[in-house]
């Protein structure tokens, strides 16, 4: 008991030291970020961080873009000085030329390490571009074809779940769960050679339950995350886990537990498909995806590298528990927000069906075809533009920068700034909504959900900004070494989906109405239910596709 004692008495000690520290040094101290404009903190102790964090924020993000501009200031904890960019050129300099300056910041790599491990969200310079390097080619669009006809299998068992709840006339149904669901186990058979859910009937999976609890959970723990680093750097895994343990915390507790989980079967599942990469291509070829999903590729690939550029079994497992997190909220999001702007714009559901209805012809849609459809893909890029499904990417300035302006702003002191000095620890929140909501990029009619847009000419300032998004002018997915590595995937998974379940089913609002909540990935809710969930009506369509697997 005295050591635990003496334990909290030094971390006491050390958090007042750092906190005065902290506190003096933001008043006492002038930044060149003070001539920033930007709203007033709520509070010295949080900061701006309530509205930055807050569920129903949206419309503060539309404020910093309409009564900012492109570079607002906004305050961290104990006064700390932020910015929130969405200015083209900055933007480019923060994500792509100045990207090694701009890293990650140090909660988000720690806590992840600390949670799942060395996977690419947990690493920065030379050691994330040499796992970069290694997986790039594992997302060829070579690949993404060979894996169509999972995903189409996927989703024919998701076609029969929901008819089997609704063959008897309209009923309303859980669209997030399914999407949920279904996007797990198409993270599961594409990327992993294994199932997590069959779908068509309920069956608990320990590894599955908890990468659906992950992200609910750890949106509950944003301002203890920001305390990670402390944590992680107390030593030895074996005292840092005591400490953990310690924390008398349930949301912590329950967190831990989840990590463990996720940890614990993907190291079984990794050691199953190295078993039988060992044994060679006839026992490859009889396991889930028959070694044409991602891990398979990724870890033969490995074998096969050099030995220098080779990666150890723990970052490949690392790996594994990040891309499927990052995978599946995403795109069971991005998914669940396309069908409901569909319900609210019935005449673009009608006209999309029209479109997948002829392009099906009674059989599934081919890779090649399926990516061409022009409206179908005017759907899905409408809805990535309008409704980033993440919005929280943070960097941090490792030295003193200065940040170039497309754009003049004007200071608080009413002078023009045409490039702003970037002092050494800022945190800068990319603003990937501002940019994807900007006016002066995207027209006037930037704020409305207008997938038409994409079937003509965009403005010419959308080619003339040079927006450093790593796909179709969006932030949605960032760019530079740090972009999305799974965005292909998630396209064909958001296409074959939509086709396969919009020539089946029509869908409409339900009785009450659906609220979207920020989050690490934005997710709805329905009436005054706060837990996840959206029911929309679904019933079969009379002339429902009978499909001809081929």
């Amino acid at each position: 008991m005295s050591a635990i004692v003496v334990l909290l008495q030094s971390l006491l000690i050390c958090a007042t030291s750092w906190f005065l520290w902290r506190f003096f040094r933001q008043i006492i101290v002038k930044s060149p970020l003070d001539n920033v404009p930007g709203p007033r903190p709520v509070s010295f102790w949080k900061g701006n961080l309530p509205e930055v964090y807050n569920q129903r924020g949206w419309r503060f993000y539309e404020k910093l873009a309409d009564e900012y501009g492109s570079v607002v200031k906004l305050h961290g904890m104990f006064g700390h000085r932020m910015l929130h960019v969405h200015d083209p050129l900055a933007l480019h300099s923060i994500i792509v030329k100045d990207q090694y300056v701009y890293e990650e910041a140090a909660w988000f790599v720690k806590s992840n390490e600390l949670l799942l491990g060395n996977g690419l969200l947990s690493t920065m310079g030379d050691h994330h571009r040499k796992q970069r390097k290694l997986l790039n080619p594992v997302f060829s669009i070579n690949h993404m074809r060979h894996m169509t006809p999972i995903f189409y299998n996927v989703t024919h068992r998701l076609e029969s779940a929901i008819m089997s709840r609704v063959r008897d006339g309209p009923r309303e149904v859980d669209i997030l769960n399914w999407m949920g669901r279904t996007a797990l186990e198409l993270i599961g058979q594409g990327g992993l050679g294994y199932s997590f859910d069959p779908l068509v009937e309920d069956v608990p999976n320990a590894l599955g339950d908890a990468i659906k609890a992950f992200m609910p959970t750890w949106g509950k723990l944003q301002i203890h995350r920001r305390l990670i680093p402390f944590i992680v750097q107390l030593g030895h895994p074996k005292f840092k886990r005591w400490v953990l343990d310690m924390i008398p915390d349930l949301r912590i507790q329950k967190m831990k537990y989840i990590s463990d989980t996720i940890v614990q079967q993907s190291w079984q599942v990794f050691r199953e498909k190295k078993a039988a990469l060992e044994k060679g291509e006839e026992a490859v070829i009889h396991q889930i995806g028959e070694g044409k999903d991602l891990m398979s590729i990724l870890m033969q690939a490995n074998m096969n590298t050099n030995p220098g550029e080779k990666l150890p079994e723990e970052e490949l497992v690392g790996q594994m528990s990040m891309l499927t997190l990052a995978a599946m909220d995403t795109t069971s999001s991005a998914l669940s927000r396309t069908l409901h702007l569909l319900c609210q714009h019935p005449d673009v559901q009608d006209k999309l069906r029209a479109e997948l209805m002829q392009a099906r012809d009674g059989k599934d849609i081919p890779y090649d075809d399926l990516v061409h459809l022009p409206f179908l893909d005017a759907v899905c890029r409408e809805t990535l533009r309008r409704y980033p499904p993440a919005a929280w990417i943070f960097r941090v300035a490792t030295k003193d920068m200065i940040m170039p302006l497309s754009e003049p702003i004007r200071g608080v002191d009413g002078t023009m700034m045409h490039e702003i000095p970037v002092p050494k620890g800022t945190t800068i929140q990319v603003g990937i909504m501002g940019s994807n909501w900007n006016k002066a990029i995207w027209g006037e009619d930037a704020m409305e959900w207008k997938p038409e847009r994409w079937l003509n000419p965009l403005p010419t300032a959308v080619d003339e900004a040079r927006i450093p998004g790593v796909y179709s002018n969006l932030m949605t997915f960032l760019g530079g070494g740090r972009a999305c590595i799974g965005f292909k995937f998630s396209q064909i998974e958001m296409k074959v989906v939509l086709s396969v379940l919009l020539t089946t089913f029509r869908f409409s609002l339900p009785k009450e109405r659906i609220e979207w909540n920020m989050a690490g990935v934005a997710y709805p809710t329905t009436g005054d239910n706060p837990k996840a969930c959206m029911l929309l009506t679904v019933e079969p369509l009379d002339n429902a596709q009978k499909t001809v697997v081929i």
